[in-house]
């Protein structure tokens, strides 16, 4: 049975609420190694082990000393419990940052990357798109933009099935000459790097409103505006599934009229809904990373661990290390296969 590392510490609606998400996926058949203050956390039993680690880092403003002066904290037994072997994947709530430095501290960095990426999928109906980095590096250099193209297109191809994702940067305009100095550099570099690949077609630029629209399989960008676009469309999300709410509850015959939609509706709230998508994958490291919002509820927590466990099970480190060696897309001065 795949046994899942997780971080209690960080979450918005407290430990507690981790624990009882852990309890929901461990009910499908996950085990759990949950690090956080026991106190609050319960007993262990039922596929959930607890590890009192009582001391989070989440709030500490800069995370790599934070990892390297707190080894007791909840963060760092988790993710070294993933670099030993004890646990196949980490999952947090809370801090990216020191998710990150944990994660290369402990469970290290693939061969031949630059820099690991947060990838998600950003839950547009129908126009499905991968979007990455949304938060593991703020500041980036054209290299890693190149590389996250690459890395995202093989995300979409082994998890996603789709052959040649279509790749966009993320800019204020399609012109390739719109953006920022680092967006035109990337955007010259991305262009002479895909050109004749066989693993994606770089489209060029993106806009905002793209992300919505189809027009592209995979969006590039660095991590702070890759997190500020994820997050405004997430908040549009949760806004109109309120509104759907209060619109259906509002009155007799919206309550009548919600049920006759209720059918036809579901699967429309479900695709939408941030908690669904269970969090972002941390690829780059030698095992799986899945950061959740700390704002997420125990369903979304639960998500987020059974998205680990799918991960795992799909060898996603694997498939996407492998499909960046054959298009070449490693780090040259490491290239090689992760171990």
């Amino acid at each position: 049975m795949t046994v899942i590392a997780v971080d209690a510490n960080g979450a918005d609606l407290g430990p507690a609420e981790v624990a009882a998400g852990a309890r929901l996926a461990a009910q499908q058949g996950v085990e759990v190694l949950l690090f956080g203050p026991a106190r609050e956390l319960g007993e262990s039993g039922g596929g959930v082990e607890i590890i009192d680690a009582p001391r989070s880092i989440a709030k500490e403003l800069n995370p790599a000393s934070a990892v390297r002066g707190a080894p007791d904290a909840s963060i760092v037994l988790a993710a070294r419990a993933v670099g030993e072997g004890r646990a196949a994947a980490l999952v947090c709530n809370g801090s990216t940052g020191a998710a990150l430095v944990a994660g290369q501290l402990h469970m290290r960095r693939a061969t031949g990357i630059y820099r690991p990426a947060l990838a998600i999928t950003v839950p547009v109906p129908g126009r499905p798109v991968t979007l990455l980095d949304v938060g593991a590096n703020p500041d980036v250099r054209v290299e890693y933009l190149v590389q996250f193209a690459f890395m995202g297109a093989a995300y979409a191809s082994a998890v996603l099935g789709i052959e040649r994702p279509r790749v966009g940067l993320l800019s204020n305009g399609i012109e390739p000459e719109r953006g920022s100095q680092l967006v035109i550099e990337a955007h010259e570099a991305l262009v002479a790097r895909t050109a004749g690949s066989d693993a994606l077609v770089f489209v060029g630029n993106v806009e905002g409103s793209g992300l919505t629209e189809g027009v592209v399989d995979v969006a590039v960008t660095d991590g702070f505006t890759g997190n500020v676009a994820l997050k405004v469309i997430e908040a549009v999300s949760q806004t109109m599934l309120v509104t759907i709410r209060d619109i259906a509850q509002a009155s007799t015959r919206g309550k009548l009229g919600g049920l006759l939609l209720s059918g036809g509706l579901r699967p429309f709230v479900e695709e939408i809904d941030p908690e669904g998508q269970g969090g972002a994958y941390l690829l780059g490291l030698r095992q799986l990373g899945v950061v959740a919002h700390g704002s997420f509820t125990r369903q979304g927590i639960a998500r987020a661990i059974l998205r680990a466990r799918r991960g795992v099970d799909e060898d996603l480190v694997g498939r996407t290390h492998r499909a960046l060696e054959a298009a070449g897309a490693l780090r040259r001065a490491n290239v090689g296969a992760a171990s």
